[in-house]
């Protein structure tokens, strides 16, 4: 019964979505009829309404690949209809702003939406107008959180192949940014090694996380004892980063060890790792102990942190 239930509530909403994609007309080739694609559109919108923008802003706000951004933002800087500036605070950075000939076509894609959208509602009741507009916000309400394929990257189990993949990556990333030396990629395989053979499915878990077929990140959740589990492993490519997936990727190890029925979430880091840190200090973790040791070539300070679900 429940299966056919969901069965008849998935396909309603894939109704849904093709008749309001028809509607609105973002299947026609230009975006109300105009050269821009509903991207284009979009990045446009974005740059109109907001200030201090650079390319990291605009992936982490619609969800874009950077790559596939970064061809657009190409496209569009050709056209003249964008530029980058180097910011004032951090040279590294670069600012993105419409032109004038930016904002003129960001005037005929908001008029032309105001003028679409009129033209619908005008022909509907009040009460039709309102009823739809709070349709609208409890979708909007309900839905508000990230999708599998919605993202520039989506989560998988691990598979054949993708544990050589995270020790081949943790021992050339560490070493590349922070020198560490092959003893750390030794720790890595032993980890991996570890989880495999001792795998327990209903308290145990790994994330891969892809962007266009590619491994680009990871994160273990293991079994400490009956009510502690252990997360390990959180790596992010470069290619991924500033998108959000660190903080996704902590946060699906969470949600994982609350559902698993354990009472507490601990990790051990070093403090150099500064931006791992922020993420799982904003994800409610406490820093419960550090010690220095000499490990992976380095002099480190290893930090305890928990998080009591």
């Amino acid at each position: 019964m429940r299966d056919t239930l969901l069965k008849d509530h998935i396909s309603a909403v894939r109704h849904f979505n093709r008749f309001f994609t028809r509607q609105i007309g973002v299947l026609r080739e230009g975006l109300l009829h105009s050269p821009y694609s509903l991207t284009e559109a979009r990045i446009i919108f974005e740059l109109a309404n907001r200030s201090n923008l650079t390319a990291s802003d605009l992936c982490n706000e619609l969800g874009l690949d950077a790559g596939y951004l970064s061809r657009i933002l190409n496209k569009l800087e050709q056209q003249n209809l964008i530029e980058k500036t180097r910011s004032d605070d951090d040279g590294r950075q670069r600012l993105i702003s419409l032109t004038t000939a930016g904002q003129n076509a960001f005037s005929l894609l908001d008029n032309r939406s105001n003028d679409e959208v009129s033209e619908m509602l005008s022909e509907l009741s009040e009460g039709d107008q309102t009823r739809l507009t709070d349709a609208m916000r409890t979708i909007e309400a309900i839905l508000d959180h990230g999708f599998k394929y919605a993202e520039p990257f989506y989560l998988r189990p691990h598979e054949p192949g993708d544990m050589g993949w995270v020790i081949h990556q943790h021992g050339l990333l560490y070493h590349q940014e922070y020198g560490w030396d092959e003893s750390f990629e030794a720790l890595v395989a032993q980890i991996c090694a570890d989880f495999i053979n001792n795998y327990d499915p209903q308290k145990e878990r790994c994330w891969i996380a892809e962007m266009q077929g590619e491994q680009v990140g990871s994160i273990f959740c293991v079994k400490a004892s009956e009510d502690v589990a252990k997360l390990r492993l959180l790596l992010v490519a470069p290619k991924a980063r500033g998108l959000g997936l660190g903080t996704r990727l902590v946060k699906e190890g969470i949600r994982f060890a609350r559902r698993s029925g354990y009472k507490k979430l601990t990790l051990w880091t070093n403090d150099v790792l500064v931006e791992a840190r922020k993420i799982y200090e904003k994800n409610g973790f406490k820093l419960v102990e550090e010690e220095p040791h000499h490990s992976f070539g380095h002099d480190l300070i290893g930090q305890n942190w928990d998080l009591i679900l």
